[in-house]
């Protein structure tokens, strides 16, 4: 059995948490809001921590309580910006990278120790960006900016923690979430 920390999880990551926990592995859980994330930990019996991505050092603070051992962990935090790229404001681009990129770089960070310490022979990490970066979407400037950078910081952790660790981002298209 393997223990999976997943950061966002409603939609995806929520999907994601319920088939990892059917297979039998142990989860920790790190979301914002209390209610949907204590409902879904007490479905799968999982432990969680209540964080925001946002909230630097107590996000990584949730992070590194999922443990001293993990075996993988999945990002599945997203936001999605759609306007013009004329009428998109600094503030709104800062705010998607902040949650995007700088998210998962931190949420990386964090775990680092917990992952290199995996009984397993390769730990795994799993970030999420989306086919607007690479098709180039009307209307997506500010998602597609945030995370083309996610795919290029799972490139560069990928050159720099492998073999131990294995990182990987995937870029789904339109997905039914609540996002």
């Amino acid at each position: 059995m393997a223990k999976y920390l997943i950061i966002g999880t409603s939609g995806i990551g929520g999907a994601l948490a319920r088939q990892l926990s059917a297979e039998g592995h142990s989860l920790h859980l790190i979301g914002r809001q209390r209610l949907p994330l204590e409902a879904l930990a007490g479905e799968i019996d999982a432990s969680f921590d209540i964080a925001d991505v946002t909230e630097g050092q107590d996000f990584q603070a949730a992070v590194k309580g999922a443990g001293d051992e993990l075996d993988g962990l999945a990002y599945c935090v997203g936001t999605i910006n759609l306007k013009p790229a004329h009428r998109v404001t600094d503030a709104e681009v800062l705010s998607d990278f902040e949650v995007n990129a700088m998210g998962a770089l931190r949420a990386a960070q964090a775990a680092l120790p917990a992952l290199k310490a995996s009984s397993l022979r390769t730990a795994s990490i799993v970030l999420f960006s989306t086919v607007a970066v690479g098709q180039g979407f009307a209307s997506h400037a500010s998602v597609a900016m945030a995370k083309g950078a996610v795919e290029g910081l799972a490139r560069t952790l990928a050159a720099e923690w492998s073999p131990k660790i294995r990182v990987n981002a995937i870029a789904p298209s339109l997905t039914q979430t609540p996002l």
